[in-house]
């Protein structure tokens, strides 16, 4: 635990010192939102009904635009090979970037969701609920995220290849998450088993997500 705790101290330090990854994210999130409006129309039913599947949308593309740099900068001065003779296990390392990933991009976009939901006219309550489903399944989408982020570190431009490779993964999260959002929203009695389902997912992300990414470090840095 103190192996991870000091990797997650470091980690959270790098990306807050690179900067503007959190700002970029909720502004890309505000600009998914902002627009939902001018495309569909201003019905206030039309807006609540779109508003988890905009939200969940939105909240999944802020993510994928910071996962390109996770390991490329680390790969560009050299980090990365220390970290990969390094004696503390790799996938621990894994875990630990994605979580200053998630504490650092993350994290703002589930603050924002609130008051982003408001204006497709959720209400409070409301947009709450919505906010607790991302607040469990945004981890997912960092986790799994980390997969395409190793897959393409060797690649200068690979953004376009890990959106393409990441969001396949995504869709199980994405679809229990709006299922539980619209669901709360409803007052559905689904709202038990997707939430619990996301719960799930991200639990197993947890695990499997720095496993494949260990994975496919050591084979692309071979």
């Amino acid at each position: 635990m103190t192996a991870l705790a000091a990797l997650l101290t470091r980690d959270i330090r790098i990306a807050l010192r690179a900067g503007g990854g959190a700002l970029i994210g909720v502004l890309f999130f505000l600009i998914v939102v902002v627009l939902t409006p001018f495309a569909i129309g201003p019905e206030p039913a039309l807006l609540v009904r779109v508003a988890p599947v905009t939200l969940w949308i939105g909240a999944l593309l802020a993510n994928l635009l910071s996962l390109d740099s996770l390991f490329a900068t680390d790969r560009e001065d050299g980090s990365l090979d220390l970290i990969l003779m390094a004696r503390s296990p790799l996938e621990l390392t894994v875990a630990a970037k994605a979580a200053a990933q998630w504490l650092t991009t993350g994290l703002p976009l589930v603050v924002a969701s609130p008051f982003l939901g408001m204006l497709l006219n959720l209400e409070p309550s409301e947009s709450l609920a919505v906010t607790l489903t991302l607040a469990v399944g945004t981890p997912a989408l960092t986790f799994t995220g980390v997969i395409g982020a190793a897959l393409t570190v060797s690649l200068r431009r690979g953004g376009l290849l890990l959106a393409v490779l990441a969001l396949p993964l995504t869709v199980p999260v994405l679809i229990f998450g709006v299922a539980a959002s619209s669901a709360a929203i409803t007052g559905a009695e689904t709202f038990g088993a997707s939430f619990t389902i996301l719960c799930a997912l991200t639990v197993m992300s947890f695990v499997a997500g720095p496993l494949a990414a260990a994975a496919a470090l050591r084979l692309e840095m071979e």
